[in-house]
């Protein structure tokens, strides 16, 4: 079963247009960028419809979204219906826990990480925790339309049910003794980042099996939770794709 969607911005809609997914294109008839033009084209060539609307018509579809004049209506495939089966079969998976991130400019950005490191799932509260709305998946380039995302109740009894599945659990934490380069990531593996403010919750930081840090200059106290998670990802990536 398939969902439909709007989604804008140039960079998103070109995600989804290369993936196939974009069923018909709506450009604002004041905009003619050359960005835009070409996304156009592209759509023409791959038979996809377009149509030339008014700007307002496009704000309607995507409220408070910064879509630079361009959206596609698209169709996604259904998800697995848990993180479990998005996993099933994976010799080594690679999960993403986002612990009550609040921001949805930093939502999107860990979205897009995830997808180019090749995370399997994604699992974010349900509360506390901003929710994947359009102006998330601009952000996120098209990875919120393509990534298993599960939203949970209680991340800790997830987390606990991954142990018992044989998945290791990391928490990024700038006060941990260990760095991320010294720790073992090439395992089945989840990694967990948390709120900007308060990072990890308490509880959910003592179920870990470790805590890393990122080694960063003494001239700077921390980085900013979607830079953190990107550089936590590429690091599992780089252990994985280099491992001897």
């Amino acid at each position: 079963m398939s969902r439909e969607k709007y989604t804008g911005g140039v960079h998103a809609v070109r995600q989804l247009l290369d993936d196939g997914a974009v069923r018909r294109l709506f450009v604002a008839d004041n905009k003619k960028s050359k960005n835009v033009a070409a996304l156009v084209a592209d759509a023409r060539a791959r038979h996809v419809p377009v149509e030339t609307v008014a700007l307002y018509e496009i704000d309607m579809m995507l409220p408070g979204v910064r879509h630079q004049g361009i959206a596609a209506l698209s169709e996604s495939q259904a998800q697995a219906a848990s993180w479990q089966d998005a996993v099933a079969g994976i010799d080594k998976p690679l999960i993403l826990v986002l612990d009550s991130i609040q921001d949805p400019h930093n939502l999107g950005a860990c979205l897009r990480s995830a997808l180019a490191a090749g995370v399997h799932a994604v699992l974010i509260p349900n509360n506390r925790a901003a929710d994947i709305t359009p102006a998330v998946a601009k952000v996120s380039c098209g990875a919120a339309d393509v990534l298993p995302i599960y939203k949970v109740s209680n991340l800790r009894r997830e987390v606990e049910a991954m142990q018992r599945q044989g998945i290791w659990i990391v928490g990024g934490a700038g006060e941990a003794a260990q760095t991320i380069y010294a720790t073992d990531l090439n395992l089945p593996l989840a990694i967990i980042v948390g709120n900007e403010a308060e990072g990890i919750r308490h509880g959910l930081r003592e179920q870990c099996d470790f805590l890393a840090r990122i080694p960063i200059d003494a001239a700077m106290e921390s980085l900013n939770v979607s830079v953190a998670c990107g550089v936590m990802l590429f690091e599992a990536r780089r252990q994985r794709l280099f491992a001897g």
